[in-house]
């Protein structure tokens, strides 16, 4: 009997709008997680008040994001997509306008946190909405969209920071993102769909498992956050924040596993793609967020670059990322992830290898095209895994995945972030003292130090760097054993997906004849 042949599914105007409007909310929230980085020094000296202080500008941010990630799915189910969508934009509004408007380092660091709840829901049910919008055969495609800024915003931020900070107040760092917002805000209310009341799932909010789970996360990522500051994972304050941390998690996964309605769902990890999924998800936010801790400052200080300058020179690996995404995530929904994702893994860590032998004189174009190229494997790797993760769920498993999918992502980035730092700082130091060389203020004095090293310095300090992106190689290798195990099929076209999501504007692709599969 012949075969019919497959249906060309295509994102419908709906689709783009949603997704244009779930963009611009979560290039803002990803942009703030970095473009403040290059601001630190100028706001301690402005506000007369210690770097050690002024770091919780940032820390304050990346902890408030941990706090509320996990609410994001429980609110989706309570009161609609929609509205938490526009009450988070809103507040990220609020919070950039604030911080603008800052007369202290104590009121700056309140209005980030503040930022940092509206910014930490942003992402997670950006990706329910999409997820839910777009139906399993064209999750490929739409997790792609998304991707974009996630691979772009940390690559921009330190660029956008450091003009900014060179040419007018550092208060414009927090501004731009109020014509942003307020744009995503006009176009939210109109392009998003409503929310349905058959999807709000009103169950009562799980105060015991937020106690547990936003603490213990907050808590681990701040002991994380640390190592690179004290430099060690055996110090008072890191080794404290780690246990409480650890304990607090492990209490809320004994709880969650015996009630009905926690705040996070586990459930989800008994199916195999999920599971899979999220190793994959753990290790490649592992190696990209690592990489975005590593290659910043590889340029400014082996290479005496400024922050800016080494935003520019990274820029090449979100341009990779971002040329391939969308065929990457076509592909995988036609023939699945198995066929895409190891490859893009394994031509990030080939890609990553001339970094493992970097010296302050490396030509700069040769490392460009190494980015280049490992930004199409990222692209081949990263959102095909997270469309892997939805493939078997149904439409009201889709706000707690994300969430849960987030998390997973937040933790594999600080732990990657962590376990670099610790090794660059004893590289450092022992790369120094082979030299015979004794720096002021140890492995932290010469991070921290300003202008071009100079080279009985810099070239034991590069040497660090490319020991150290060895174990950037080994974490994106490990990525590849599970990648083996992702679906070598395309999504199961039977879940059922939102009204008027279909291709043609009038029917769902639950309606339409399946693909055809290998």
């Amino acid at each position: 009997m012949a075969q019919t042949a497959a249906p060309k599914f295509t994102l419908t105007p709906e689709l783009r709008r949603t997704s244009t409007v779930v963009v611009l909310g979560s290039i803002m929230s990803i942009l703030d997680t970095t473009i403040v980085a290059v601001a630190l020094a100028t706001l301690a000296r402005d506000f007369h008040t210690s770097v050690t202080t002024i770091q919780w500008v940032a820390t304050g941010y990346l902890l408030a994001l941990a706090m509320v990630t996990p609410v994001s799915g429980w609110a989706v189910d309570r009161y609609g997509a929609k509205r938490v969508w526009m009450l988070s934009t809103f507040l990220f509004i609020l919070g950039s306008s604030l911080c603008g408007l800052a007369w202290s380092a104590n009121s700056l660091i309140a209005f980030r946190v503040l930022q940092g709840i509206g910014g930490g829901m942003l992402l997670p049910v950006g990706q329910s909405i999409l997820a839910r919008a777009a139906g399993p055969q064209r999750m490929g495609r739409v997790m792609s969209i998304i991707g974009v800024p996630m691979v772009m915003g940390p690559v921009l931020g330190p660029v956008l920071g450091g003009l900014i900070v060179s040419n007018t107040s550092w208060r414009w760092i927090f501004f731009v993102n109020v014509p942003i917002g307020i744009v995503a805000l006009i176009l939210s209310r109109r392009w998003l769909p409503a929310d349905s009341q058959d999807e709000l799932v009103p169950s009562a909010f799980d105060r015991l498992g937020f106690c547990l789970l936003g603490p213990g996360l907050a808590a681990l990522l701040y002991a994380l956050s640390e190592v690179g500051t004290e430099g060690s994972f055996t110090s008072a304050p890191v080794l404290i924040s780690f246990l409480l941390g650890i304990g607090l998690l492990v209490g809320f996964v004994l709880h969650a596993l015996h009630i009905k309605n926690p705040l996070v769902e586990l459930h989800p990890f008994k199916n195999r793609n999920f599971t899979i999924a999220n190793i994959c998800i753990f290790v490649i936010g592992a190696t990209l967020f690592g990489s975005m801790f590593l290659l910043p400052i590889y340029y400014q200080v082996a290479r005496g670059q400024e922050a800016w300058q080494a935003g520019l020179l990274m820029a090449p690996q979100g341009l990779g990322a971002a040329a391939i995404m969308r065929w990457a995530g076509s592909v995988t929904d036609r023939v699945g992830p198995r066929r895409v994702v190891p490859f893009g893994i394994l031509l990030m860590a080939a890609a990553t290898v001339p970094f493992c032998f970097v010296t302050t004189s490396t030509s700069e174009a040769w490392l460009a095209v190494a980015l280049f190229v490992r930004g199409i494997g990222l692209g081949l790797s990263m959102m095909p895994v997270t469309a892997a993760a939805y493939y078997d769920l149904n439409h009201a498993e889709i706000p707690k995945a994300s969430t849960v999918m987030n998390i997973v992502r937040l933790t594999g980035g600080s732990v990657a972030t962590a376990g670099f730092a610790v090794v660059l700082e004893r590289q450092i130091v022992s790369n120094l003292t082979a030299a015979g060389v004794h720096a002021g203020g140890g492995s932290a004095g010469i991070i921290g130090a300003t202008g071009k090293l100079p080279p009985p310095v810099a070239d034991p300090v590069a040497a660090a760097f490319s020991h150290t992106f060895w174990w950037s190689v080994f974490a994106i290798l490990i990525a590849f054993v599970p990648t083996l195990f992702l679906p070598n099929r395309a999504a199961n076209p039977s879940v059922t997906v939102s009204p008027g999501a279909g291709d043609d504007g009038t029917e769902s692709d639950a309606q339409v004849a399946p693909v055809a599969l290998d």
